[in-house]
């Protein structure tokens, strides 16, 4: 067995942050160990070979919900990497950090350090932005952030023209100044390639003599001596291995597998353990639950002009396409189809956007079944699509164990429009899309809207609807809660897990409430404070 002063398990989104940032002095050993394999498949690297990714089992975890009685009882899939880079490696590469107000509530949740003021720094130390260094953003990190204006679809202009129509300011930059407001996406997309976490942070320092990644390897439980966690056992090749941590094991499976993980180790609601026979090591009865994700729903629209469809549905649309990414990786396939969009206030009173706008310039009205989703088969006529969620839902759902088998998956009980006020946003979102469409830049590229139609009118039709379609955006998270209160959260602000030590969460599921948008830059920040953390407190033990 061998010996490591750090072992961090999940080499997704937030563990090869911390594999680098550890491992950077020299003087600490670091073990990272990933379930899934590596990433150098063509569908992790061509941005739009995410389309593939979202339903292949070699990179994905492909869990689903359990039975949701506000989606009509349907089983949501719930994608998740598997694979070196994690969610980064299969995600849709926007970059966005969220509303300033979200992580001022992180501290006032009693995080002293998480404040928006105070994560700025990490957020641009994280960065290299097309824009350069500035104010707002970083250059020279190991995130490249591109700037994408100059080759989306044209129908993104008649999109920003429309939401300019009905109210809705523009703004240049939704990691600015101005994040509230419509605009185009920055991506993680570094000449036509994929950005992830892996290959930002993780390989550029592949070879470093303190660093070891083991791919294939499934944690199964964390090891504990008393309540201090000592290391981790772990599957590989169907042996059961252990390795050794002499000063921290660090949990970064994200928000589904890092609470099943702490189940299987001892650490959860004692009631619960002991109904698998598992022994308790520290009664948390907040492991696993406050679980918070993004629930959407897409209008889809007939088009009178072309759009992507009609690039990428033709066969020999998608050969031309293929031609032009091979030979200067350019082109559709070297974009992500999320393009534009929205944040904004549906009302008058709110303080801050409860709603997020997502514009697309193809449709797949046609050709989504559940996980079947191809981005390279849309429909097969011009069409566009727009979406819309809940910046910040109120409802909470929950993920544990079934069993004491590392190998079954976890129950997600998504819990779904449980509360009025995320009921209240799908009523006032699907006006939004409503009044968008109407607004002349859009009505006028517009034959008609084919999902739901001109049936659903009554606010009874419009909640019926999303019951019927909704689903996830794939951005769990909060199942480690951070903060003061130990009846309601897991971990504290510095991320130690409670009634153990030596042990630490480093991902989306420390998160107190969830950001508005796209998760994966917040949780790569929280990666890089998490580090500094790390740092600080072995650097404070040695003296």
């Amino acid at each position: 067995m061998t010996e490591y002063d750090y072992v961090i398990v999940g080499a997704g989104s937030a563990g090869c942050v911390l594999a680098n940032r550890l491992s950077a002095g020299g003087e600490h050993r670091v073990l990272l160990l990933e379930a899934g394999g590596n990433d150098r498949s063509m569908w992790v690297r061509v941005p739009i070979g995410y389309g593939r990714t979202f339903n292949d089992p070699r990179f994905n975890w492909m869990y689903q919900a359990e039975p949701d009685p506000a989606l009509d009882n349907r089983r949501a899939f719930w994608p998740r990497g598997k694979v070196l880079g994690g969610s980064s490696s299969i995600n849709a590469m926007v970059y966005v950090r969220g509303q300033p107000a979200d992580f001022d509530d992180w501290r006032a949740a009693g995080n002293p350090g998480w404040s928006w003021s105070e994560l700025l720094p990490y957020f641009r130390k994280l960065e290299d932005h097309a824009w350069g260094a500035s104010e707002f953003h970083g250059a020279a990190g190991p995130v490249h952030v591109s700037d994408v204006s100059a080759s989306v679809h044209p129908l993104c202009t008649s999109f920003l023209e429309a939401c300019t129509s009905v109210g809705i300011a523009p703004t240049r930059d939704f990691n600015g100044a101005q994040a509230e407001g419509a605009g185009l996406w920055h991506v993680t997309i570094k000449d036509g390639v994929r950005v992830s976490s892996a290959s930002a942070y993780l390989r550029p320092v592949w070879r470093r003599a303190n660093l070891e990644v083991r791919l294939r390897s499934h944690a199964t439980r964390v090891l504990f001596s008393g309540s201090r966690a000592v290391g981790v056992e772990y599957l590989r090749a169907g042996q059961r291995q252990q390795a050794r941590a002499r000063l921290e094991v660090l949990l970064a499976a994200g928000a589904i597998n890092s609470p099943q993980l702490l189940e299987l180790s001892g650490v959860g609601d004692a009631q619960l353990l002991r109904q698998f026979n598992i022994a308790v090591i520290a009664d948390s009865s907040a492991v696993g639950r406050g679980l918070q994700d993004h629930l959407a729903v897409s209008y889809f629209y007939r088009s009178r002009v072309p759009t992507l469809n009609d690039q990428l549905a033709p066969f020999l649309g998608k050969v031309k396409a293929a031609l032009t990414y091979a030979l200067g990786r350019r082109g559709p396939l070297a974009m992500s189809v999320n393009q534009a969009g929205a944040f904004l206030r549906s009302r008058a009173e709110l303080t801050r956007p409860n709603l997020h706008i997502y514009f697309n310039p193809a449709s797949y009205g046609t050709t989504t079944i559940g996980a079947n989703r191809r981005l390279l088969n849309p429909d097969p006529f011009p069409g566009f699509l727009m979406s819309f969620n809940t910046c910040r839902p109120t409802s909470r759902g929950s993920v544990h164990i079934r069993s004491s088998d590392p190998l079954d998956s976890p129950a997600i009980v998504p819990n779904s429009l449980a509360t009025e006020a995320d009921l209240r946003d799908v009523y006032d979102g699907a006006r939004v899309l409503r009044r968008l469409a109407a607004a002349p830049a859009l009505a006028q590229v517009t034959e008609s809207e084919r999902e739901p139609g001109a049936r659903v009118q009554s606010d009874a039709e419009v909640l019926a609807d999303f019951r019927r379609r909704a689903g996830s955006v794939f951005h769990a998270c909060g199942t480690c809660a951070m903060g003061s209160d130990p009846r309601t959260s897991v971990v504290d602000p510095r991320l130690r897990v409670r009634g153990v030590s030596g042990l630490r969460v480093v991902d989306a599921a420390i998160f107190p409430n969830i950001s508005s948008g796209n998760i994966n830059a917040p949780t790569l920040m929280a990666a890089e404070k998490a580090a500094d953390l790390v740092l600080e407190d072995s650097s404070a033990a040695v003296a």
